[in-house]
This record gives structure tokens, C-alpha cells and sequence, in this order.
């Protein structure tokens, strides 16, 4: 029976409870079976909360929303629960036994669709790398093979959801960190529209507005389905996304109309990085389905993704915002954070951040809000969709992606290919996906990205449920699996 409920996705689950044919405490003990059978090989949840959610499928009480009874996992980075350990990658959290005070909007949102958490994901150190290795909890595994990389910085998530622990999990995408492990594991991506869901109460946003909350998942519909129940302001937000006339849902029961579609099948220029021939073929299969389709496509691109002014000034204020962070989570903790409390390329990072005047950093905003008016004219001008490869290199090994004392900036270095399609749509706030349309001959996942104009998810997803019927990717089994 676990194995059994383990290959369907959320959608499907939260079916057989309305129809009496399983309860929410039968999902839950499967869900605890697979993860205690899985986890193990994979190092995906790190903060396991079993007999809680034992407890919470068992109530009467328990919210009869659209996912009533499922599983679900949070990432360990954001999504804060109230009463339950919070570490966002950091070994000084961990040592401090830090336990968080209340729930965060996203978080409640999640609890009042009914789902049930079993636990906190693995994730890189304040979410900074593209692959999930950090020194307090050890490396997520790729479920498709175990010496590579799963992604990061919601590597634990993408894992566990690829290898059918839970149909979908709580991610975030501050410059990928949702649509790269997507991409390497092999499941859906969506990163949201800027504003889309609340970084509530704790924060108005995060990374000056260039991370997103949302999750992975393993079908379509149930990231559309998802958006449903996340999307939306809370009180005090700064600012949010206008809704859609539909539900995200809804919106999939129509195909999308012809679209003109660009391709962008080369890496951007002066970066210094190859586009692997396995991603341009993944692209170029991607383009003929959507051809297939009666979509228009065709070469083109944004000007502004050939411009590195863009890599340059994300990168000074992300540091600027982890300086920030590590003030803060001493001030919490009332202990402060030196160069021996995280890891090295952290702390360089950090450092970096505190050179940065307050007028460097506006101007670097301000480079950022021009570089996204940039991008988004780019759509403006007549294009619906743009299509790229998700990276510009299958999965890396474990261990590639690394940093020592001697060389803190290395992993930085050695991210590079793995963002280069990602981070720009941070900078805009433009909603983007990654999809699982393509396998390597190695045997490992593939991922192409869509991107949109800001406030089209629906567009996103109604594109992504064609090629999810083109190319189907749900029924695709890693070797470790439920």
C-alpha cells in the first residue's frame, strides 16, 4: 500500500480521502513508511516530525481543504512553524537548538488547505548554493543516482518528492533554488510572480525582493492547485500580485491560445560558461513539441541576459542581505555569529555585504530595476514565452560544488553554470518554471525552463500541462524510489 499511494501526486491522494477510500492517517503512516525506508540513502528531510503528523491526521479537526490529509514537507529555509526547529542550512542554529515562535502566512496557508507535515527538507547554508551539501546536516543524494547532486538551495524537497516520499514540498527561489533541483530531480518547478505569496509575518520580503516561496511538486496540476491555496496578500504586505480572473487551477482546463514563443539555445555571452550539447538537445525537443502544438517559435532572447551587469550587482546584494542575516539570527539568539559559526564561502559572503555602503546599495537596485524593465520589455514587444535550457549543465557530482578556507569563493565559481538561465527572472520578478521534459544519457534528469511576463503563471502552467501530456514525466520512476 505505500508503494501504491507513493506513485500518485497530490491531486490523486487527496481524492481518495474524499471518496473514503483511504483516511488521512493511512496517507500519513504510508508517507512515514516510504520516508523512514528512503530517507536514509537520500538525506532529504533533516528535521523529521513523524509522530506530530500522526497526531494532526488524526484529529477531527484536521482542515477539510483540497489537499485534506496529504503529506507534505517544509524546507528548512523559510515556511517557519511555530514550536518546531528552525536552522536554514546553519550549523550555529543547529548547535543554539533555535525553535521558531509562530507560523509563517505560508505556512498556515498550507495547514488550512489540510495538508500534513512530516517534516523539514535539507538545504545549503542560508540558501546559497545550487546543490545541497551543507556541513551542519551532509549532502541530499539525487534519487536518480546517489554521487550527484540533487540541486539546491530546496535540494531536500526535490528529492523527497522525486523519490515519492511526499507528492510535493515547500521550496523557495531566491536566484533558482526552486527550478534547479527541480531540473536535476526531475519534477515541476514553479517560481511565482514577485508579491504572488506573503513572506508574512516575519518579513516583507527577502533578498530585496528577489526570492519567491512556493514548492515543488510532481505534476502540473497540483502546482496549480497549490498556487490556488498560497496565493494572495496578507495584512501588511509591501506589495503583491494582482490575481488572475481565474484560479491557477481553472485556468488548466483550457489550452493555452498559439503563442509566439522564443528559444534561447546558447549561454549568455561573456560569462565565461558552455551550454552543455545535452541541454541545447533538451531545448531543441522542448521547441518541437511546442511547434507540435501550433505554437510559433523561434531564436530570439532578451537582450538584457547578455548583460553580466546584472550577475554583478545580485551577487552585492545578496551579500549585503546575508551581513544582514547573520546580524540578525545573533541578535535572535543573542549570541553573535563570527567567522567560526558558518561556513567559509558564508562568511566571505558576508563580509563582502558589509563593504557595501547604503548608497552602493541603492545603486545597485537601481541597476536591478532597470536591468528588469529591460528583460520584461522584451515581452512587451510581441513574445508570449521564452524557452531555455533550466541550467547549462546536467546534475554535478557531490562534492563539486564546494568551498575550503583557503578558496571560500570556489563554489561560487563553480555554481556559475547552474544559475546562468535562473537568476535573471529574480532580478524581474517574473514568474518562470522548470520542467522535467528531458533525460541524459547518463540517466539523469534534464530540466528547460519557461518563462513569462510578470502575473502570467496561468500562461506557465497551461503551456507546461501540454508538454506534460507531450512528454509525460510522472510515471518516471528514479532507481530510488517508494
Amino acid at each position: 500500500m505505500p508503494d501504491q499511494l507513493g506513485a500518485l501526486d497530490a491531486t490523486a491522494q487527496a481524492e481518495l480521502v474524499r471518496r473514503r477510500e483511504v483516511t488521512p492517517r493511512e496517507l500519513i503512516d504510508a508517507a512515514i513508511a516510504r520516508l523512514e525506508r528512503i530517507n536514509p540513502q537520500l538525506n532529504a528531510v533533516i528535521l523529521p516530525a513523524l509522530e506530530q503528523a500522526r497526531a494532526r491526521a488524526a484529529r477531527p479537526d484536521l482542515p477539510h481543504g483540497p489537499f485534506h490529509g496529504v503529506p507534505f514537507l517544509m524546507k528548512d529555509l523559510g515556511g517557519p512553524e511555530a514550536a518546531r526547529p528552525f536552522c536554514g542550512g546553519m550549523q550555529f542554529l543547529k548547535r543554539a537548538g533555535w525553535v521558531e515562535r509562530v507560523n509563517g502566512h505560508i505556512t498556515e496557508k498550507f495547514l488550512s488547505a489540510g495538508l500534513v507535515i512530516l517534516g523539514r527538507t535539507n538545504t545549503p547554508e542560508l540558501g546559497l548554493l545550487p546543490t545541497t551539501e551543507p556541513e551542519a546536516f551532509g549532502p541530499t543524494r539525487n534519487p536518480w543516482n546517489l554521487g550527484y547532486s540533487a540541486g539546491g538551495s530546496s535540494g531536500g524537497s526535490a528529492a523527497a518528492v522525486a523519490a515519492g516520499i511526499v507528492p510535493a514540498a515547500h521550496a523557495s527561489d531566491g536566484g533558482g533554488s526552486i527550478r534547479i533541483p527541480a531540473g536535476m530531480c526531475g519534477v515541476v518547478g514553479l517560481k511565482p510572480t514577485r508579491g504572488r505569496n506573503s513572506f508574512g509575518p516575519a518579513l516583507g520580503e527577502r533578498w530585496n525582493g528577489f526570492s519567491a516561496e512556493f514548492a515543488v511538486t510532481r505534476t502540473v496540476r497540483d502546482a496549480a492547485a497549490l498556487l490556488d491555496v498560497t496565493a494572495g496578500p496578507m495584512p501588511g504586505d509591501p506589495y503583491f500580485a494582482a490575481e488572475p480572473s481565474l484560479g491557477f487551477a481553472a485556468a488548466l482546463a483550457a489550452p493555452p491560445p498559439h503563442l509566439r514563443i522564443g528559444v534561447m539555445r546558447r549561454a549568455p555571452r561573456d560569462r565565461g560558461i558552455e551550454l552543455d550539447a545535452e541541454c541545447v538537445d533538451a531545448v531543441d525537443r522542448t521547441a518541437r513539441l511546442l511547434a507540435e502544438h501550433g505554437h510559433t517559435v523561434e531564436e530570439s532572447h532578451p537582450d538584457a541576459l547578455d548583460d553580466i551587469g546584472g550577475v554583478v550587482h545580485f551577487v552585492g546584494i545578496v551579500a549585503a542581505n546575508v551581513a544582514r542575516a547573520l546580524d540578525a539570527w545573533g541578535e535572535k539568539v543573542g549570541t553573535p555569529i563570527g567567522a567560526d559559526g558558518v561556513e567559509p564561502l558564508t562568511w566571505a559572503v558576508a563580509e563582502r555585504g558589509r563593504t557595501m555602503s547604503a548608497a552602493d546599495l541603492l545603486a545597485s537596485l537601481e541597476y536591478v530595476h532597470s536591468f528588469g524593465r529591460r528583460l520584461a520589455a522584451w515581452w512587451q514587444n510581441g513574445y508570449d514565452l521564452l524557452l531555455t535550457p533550466t541550467t547549462a549543465a546536467p546534475p554535478p557530482p557531490i562534492g563539486f560544488i564546494t568551498s575550503t578556507a583557503d578558496e571560500p569563493f570556489r563554489a561560487f565559481m563553480r555554481a556559475a553554470p547552474y544559475g546562468v538561465y535562473t537568476t535573471s527572472f529574480n532580478l524581474s520578478g517574473q514568474p518562470a518554471i522548470s520542467l522535467p521534459v528531458c533525460t541524459s544519457d547518463a540517466g539523469l534528469p534534464i530540466g528547460i525552463q519557461l518563462g513569462a511576463a510578470y502575473g502570467r503563471e496561468d500562461l506557465l502552467l497551461q503551456v507546461a500541462a501540454q508538454l506534460e501530456q507531450a512528454a509525460p514525466w510522472k510515471d518516471r520512476r528514479p532507481p530510488v524510489h517508494a
